[in-house]
């Protein structure tokens, strides 16, 4: 893959895509992983309301395009539509993050979206460059698990400034994060932080702590693979029952996600 990867990199620069004229976006930061059922979704939907928090100006880009659930987490319904120029006009959050997603296209939720290779790349490419984003400090992108074809694609097309890995605290961390980290090196795209997901659990009646997919591996990997962040997040039924409620943006990590912020807030950036 590695290999693959290096000789598709010198055609990046000559494939990415642009905003349309009436976007300006400051940074593209991905959360990816190299498997399926690990919260990538969650983080990417806490990254992007800690951000918005302290002021900065976030839009979301699903790119799961066959299993969204961005909108769900958000408790988002409205219908994505055009203006006279043919580009989408996102639909926003409570707190004020633009939002873009095969699920707001569909007449139902449950719908499902089964579009071959090239229309998928469309699509994904449709949502960054003929989106009015207007202007953002940080698009955050919600990319499917794995390393195939759409993500590939997210790489190629759209100027993505770094990555952040999610994962969960089980013996195949060390080959999901190497997997991601393979991608985004033959990509030429630096990873910010790694983000262990459901890593503990408080028990409420004793107050103990109990690791239940086994004692957490991140941190010593983030060290071992030269990543500059780190961040541990519980598992905490009331976040969950929020996301599934659609107020997401209720959820409060920004403290243990903050080493994982202060990298992202540390790229510097200037619109053209």
């Amino acid at each position: 893959m590695a290999e693959e990867a290096k000789r598709i990199s010198p055609k990046l620069s000559a494939t990415k895509d642009a905003p349309n004229a009436n976007s300006k976006i400051g940074r593209v930061i991905a959360v990816v992983s190299g498997k399926g059922g690990v919260g990538k979704s969650t983080v990417s939907s806490m990254l992007a309301c800690a951000l918005r928090r302290q002021g900065k100006r976030v839009g979301i880009m699903d790119a799961d395009v066959t299993g969204p659930s961005i909108p769900k987490a958000f408790g988002m319904d409205e219908r994505l539509y055009g203006d006279v120029d043919g580009n989408i006009i996102p639909p926003v959050t409570r707190f004020g993050i633009p939002v873009v997603s095969t699920n707001l296209m569909l007449e139902r939720p449950g719908q499902a979206v089964a579009w071959r290779g090239p229309v998928l790349n469309g699509v994904l490419k449709q949502f960054f460059g003929q989106t009015n984003w207007g202007e953002l400090d940080y698009l955050v992108v919600d990319m499917p698990p794995g390393t195939s074809d759409v993500a590939l694609t997210v790489f190629q097309s759209i100027p993505v400034d770094g990555i952040v890995v999610v994962t969960s605290p089980q013996d195949l961390v060390e080959m999901i994060v190497d997997k991601a980290i393979d991608l985004a090196s033959g990509m030429h795209v630096p990873v910010l932080g790694i983000v262990e997901n459901m890593a503990s659990f408080e028990c409420p009646d004793c107050g103990s702590t109990h690791y239940i997919f086994g004692e957490p591996k991140g941190a010593a990997l983030a060290q071992a693979r030269g990543i500059p962040a780190y961040a541990m997040l519980p598992i905490n039924p009331a976040f969950a029952a929020l996301a599934d409620a659609g107020r997401v943006e209720e959820c409060n990590c920004d403290g243990a996600l903050a080493p994982i912020l202060d990298q992202i807030t540390s790229i510097e950036y200037d619109f053209e």
